[in-house]
């Protein structure tokens, strides 16, 4: 089976990576959306979370990353709600890690552990220590697939950089001890560039976090007049949306993401929402040492303080007007 990314190329992958995409609970995630509730405010903002785990495979197989991690990449947003990190807001986890929480039992009780043993190998054995993949893994601020995936992924689709900068950045990654790291302070300062882009100019994008607002209302509500369950956050996001449109109270409060006008206002504010802090700042190799990019860059030491500013203020959102329609 050839599988295809636009930033990474084309792969013939193997009958495991085939016959786990084409299970049902990796192929829901075709009906994920990435960035939980903003494609109803934007349809651009569209990718889905099968698109973002087939990315991470495959930029993990480009790499040179093991079967087994291979599989781990497809695999490790497998157990996101519908709607994704919406579901944090709605349940209160500041972590959004509720998918992370829930990963163990979503998993087992599903076809993947059956699909895993029938080509020789296990769950335990590939999600019993997930940091031992350090290609899909590093702690924040350093590079990983994970981080570097749904980056160059949502920029591109946005149109805000161009495949000959995608390409010109994958060059500049190098291995060390089986980490990623960058060869150059260039590439770190355009890759830190892009993720704060990534960041504050598309999480916290007033229209994004209003629609993040609007939807876990609707399903606070939803969930206290019984009309959804928390198995109910296993659903895709139609499936899902379905059912709190079905609820007329938490309908109304869906209804108001077309009809708002935003600005932002720390003064008079109708919502202030904080998303879990994001900073990067990835080492360059320089004469054989690893050297942490804000160390060599004042302009990544800047993007760095700003964007921590940022994260720790949060964004104020207003609604200035409403149609009456």
């Amino acid at each position: 089976m050839k599988m295809t990314d636009p930033l990474y190329g084309t792969f013939e992958i193997e009958p495991v990576l085939a016959e786990l995409i084409q299970s049902p609970l990796v192929s829901r995630l075709a009906h994920v959306h990435q960035g939980g509730s903003s494609y109803l405010v934007n349809p651009l903002w569209d990718l889905s979370r099968l698109d973002h785990s087939i990315g991470v495979m495959l930029f993990i197989r480009k790499f040179g990353g093991s079967l087994e991690e291979q599989i781990a990449g497809l695999l490790h947003d497998v157990s996101h709600t519908a709607f994704s990190h919406v579901v944090d807001y709605a349940l209160d986890f500041e972590e959004e890690d509720y998918h992370e929480q829930i990963f163990e039992d979503f998993v087992k009780n599903s076809t993947i552990p059956a699909i895993l043993e029938k080509y020789g190998y296990s769950y335990e054995g590939i999600f019993d220590d997930i940091s031992k993949w350090k290609i899909l893994e590093q702690e924040a601020p350093e590079l990983c697939a994970d981080r570097i995936d749904y980056t160059l992924q949502d920029l591109y689709r946005h149109g805000k950089i161009s495949m000959a900068e995608v390409e010109g950045f994958l060059q500049a990654l190098v291995m060390v001890n089986g980490r990623l790291y960058l060869a150059n302070i260039s590439s770190a300062e355009w890759f830190v560039k892009q993720y704060y882009s990534e960041v504050i100019d598309y999480f916290y994008d007033p229209l994004n976090v209003y629609s993040y607002e609007i939807l876990a209302e609707a399903m606070r509500i939803a969930f206290q007049h019984e009309a959804i369950t928390m198995a109910d956050l296993r659903l895709t996001d139609a499936e899902l949306l379905a059912k709190l449109n079905a609820n007329s109270v938490a309908r109304e409060k869906i209804q108001l993401l077309t009809s708002a006008h935003l600005e932002e206002n720390e003064v008079d504010f109708t919502y202030h929402h904080k998303k879990k802090m994001r900073l990067i700042n990835p080492s360059v190799l320089v004469d054989g040492r690893l050297i942490p990019a804000d160390v060599l860059s004042e302009k990544v030491r800047e993007m760095n303080r700003e964007a921590k500013m940022k994260s720790e203020r949060g964004s104020y959102i207003k609604v200035i007007e409403k149609s009456k329609q």
